[in-house]
């Protein structure tokens, strides 16, 4: 009979080794996953006090990064940010960022900024279409004359093959912008061909300059629902403009001037082009307005880093 007994009482034991290492197991895996699971965050080297700004109005946006925007990939996805987190750029800026860097996921805007009332009393230049190595050269030079910054929205098609002057306006210190690819009127395209225009525009910038761009204009200030939602997803925020120079009508560079300076004032952003035409006078009209303005007292700037931005009520 003993024999007997104790085959029958082998399998038992071996049911509660068996048992005895699951939960063996399971223990060790909650001990390796126990605590703050949080992606870390990506520490904000150089970047400004949260909530700061050269105007001293809050930051934009909201204080925790979202997903990573489309298009980003695995190595050059910014990390998730736990609650209470300030993300590393909650607004639009100039200054050029780490390598590798890509924008949190920003707000959905349902119109685009038309004013920088928050400058102070300083007027904001841009000047779409472009590069065109036969005009934005021009215009380059008066800027530099004058050592003032500018923003530049340039269409993928022009800056394809112009690499040398994207860097030399990133490395005067202006803003190299989003304009499209083809310079459509983005309204009538599907989703799919808005994002396309955007994308392959932004990859031209971010190749060439090492960072994608953080701003974006509509061609001829046409926007809809999905220019603002991609746009938003590819880290842009929209910028329209306040004075429109209508210097590609050509109507003589005296109108343009008299244009600016008559519509000039705090915040004013103004509209002109360095492509798309003869842009002869809109060289021509720089060189005289601009000093003109900054005898007038204007600043003559662009949104900078920690620039708290909000959308000017109609």
């Amino acid at each position: 009979m003993e024999p007997t007994k104790k085959n029958q009482m082998i399998p038992g034991r071996r049911a509660v080794l068996r048992l005895a290492a699951v939960l063996g197991a399971v223990g060790l895996a909650r001990l390796m996953t126990t605590g703050d699971t949080h992606t870390p965050v990506r520490p904000a080297t150089g970047s400004p006090p949260a909530g700061a700004s050269p105007s001293g109005s809050p930051t934009a946006g909201p204080s925790a990064a979202g997903p990573p925007p489309a298009g980003a990939t695995a190595a050059g996805a910014p990390p998730a940010l736990p609650a209470g987190s300030s993300a590393y750029r909650l607004s639009p800026m100039t200054e050029f960022q780490p390598p590798g860097y890509r924008p949190a996921r920003l707000p959905v805007r349902t119109e685009p900024f038309m004013a920088m009332p928050d400058l102070g009393r300083s007027i904001v230049l841009t000047f779409d279409d472009g590069p065109d190595p036969k005009y934005t050269p021009g215009i380059l030079k008066t800027l530099r004359a004058h050592d003032v910054r500018a923003m530049f929205f340039v269409c993928g098609q022009m800056a394809k093959g112009q690499g040398d002057l994207l860097r030399e306006m990133a490395d005067d210190g202006h803003i190299v912008a989003n304009h499209s690819w083809s310079h459509p009127e983005l309204p009538t395209l599907k989703p799919a061909r808005i994002r396309e225009e955007m994308e392959r525009t932004s990859e031209v910038i971010d190749r060439t300059l090492g960072l994608p761009p953080v701003w974006f204009r509509a061609p001829y200030g046409s926007w809809n629902r999905h220019t603002f939602k991609i746009g938003a997803e590819l880290g842009m925020e929209p910028l329209a403009w306040t004075l429109d120079t209508l210097d590609w009508k050509s109507p003589g560079t005296g109108k343009i001037v008299r244009r600016v300076l008559d519509g000039a004032a705090p915040g004013v952003v103004v509209l002109s082009h360095d492509a798309g035409g003869d842009r002869s006078q809109s060289v021509a009209a720089l060189r005289d307005y601009l000093p003109r303005l900054l005898k007038k007292g204007y600043g003559i700037t662009v949104p900078r880093r920690g620039y708290g931005i909000t959308v000017p009520k109609s």
